[in-house]
């Protein structure tokens, strides 16, 4: 359990988590189940969804999987409604689901840059739209995963870095929209997170690694457990005036150019 912390902050409180199978979500579904949340994972693959949970239960959590498609608004809607069933009115929402590849733009097909846009973008709208009207109340918290890409050009990622622009914008449109009615709306913009498949795919080689290593001030990658510290904060009671937030997590990567030095360790060497 992260030191950060020392009691359960989340006691009662219920939290759906997309793209909770895996990487960064996961820890955060470890994360929120360790303060005493009831969380429920939603994702596309049942067996990966079942495993989660299992292994949230095994370390004295309470996690189900509900495999829906972000894509998919209906069958969205219905995990949700599913979600809400087993474990009651909801309270917090983690917008998870994402894809990525790293592709140049004259190398990648409509399709392909489209289907980074409808995970991200449309299924982080599609979250949000499904799950209002279960947490429409003072207190409840969205935060939706965004990345440096939002705000940080990128060789090889202009179909990331469009996505995760509109999923900052649609953060504080809805963060102005919803806050009336007490729902606080913010993201979170890693930067490269250690262990995750997001960074095997972007950093495939140890050279490739060291080479963006040493963009970060901080001499490092995240770890997911630091990501899920800060979900934690901006969920609980420590944040309730904060809404409409970007919160940046990367070590300072993205004040030294990283776009730069992404050029230089991905081109193609002669």
């Amino acid at each position: 359990m992260s030191e950060v912390f020392e009691k359960k902050i989340l006691n009662g409180k219920t939290a759906v988590i997309t793209g909770g199978g895996s990487g960064i979500n996961l820890a955060i579904a470890k994360r929120f189940a360790e303060h005493g949340a009831r969380v429920a994972l939603i994702g596309r693959t049942k067996e990966k969804l079942d495993a989660a949970a299992a292994e949230i239960g095994e370390a004295g959590g309470s996690a189900t999987g509900h495999p829906a498609d972000v894509r998919d608004y209906d069958a969205l809607s219905g995990a949700i409604k599913a979600a809400s069933d087993a474990h009651g009115k909801i309270d917090l929402v983690i917008c998870g689901a994402a894809g990525n590849f790293p592709a140049p733009a004259l190398g990648m097909s409509a399709n392909a840059f489209k289907s980074v846009i409808d995970i991200d973008l449309l299924g982080t709208f599609n979250t949000c739209r499904a799950v209002f009207e279960h947490l429409r109340r003072p207190g409840a918290s969205i935060i939706n995963i965004s990345a440096m890409q939002a705000f940080t050009a990128m060789p090889l990622q202009a179909h990331v870095c469009a996505a995760k622009a509109g999923v900052d914008m649609l953060t504080k449109c809805l963060a102005i929209e919803w806050g009336p009615d007490g729902v606080r709306v913010n993201s979170i913009a890693p930067g490269a997170v250690d262990d995750t498949e997001g960074m095997r795919r972007l950093a495939p080689t140890p050279e490739i690694r060291q080479q963006l290593t040493r963009g970060v001030p901080l001499k490092r990658f995240a770890t997911k457990d630091e990501i899920a510290d800060l979900a934690l904060f901006l969920s609980s009671d420590a944040a309730s005036f904060i809404t409409g937030a970007v919160v940046v997590c990367d070590g300072g990567q993205s004040l030294a150019g990283l776009g730069i030095s992404m050029m230089s360790a991905l081109r193609p060497r002669a």
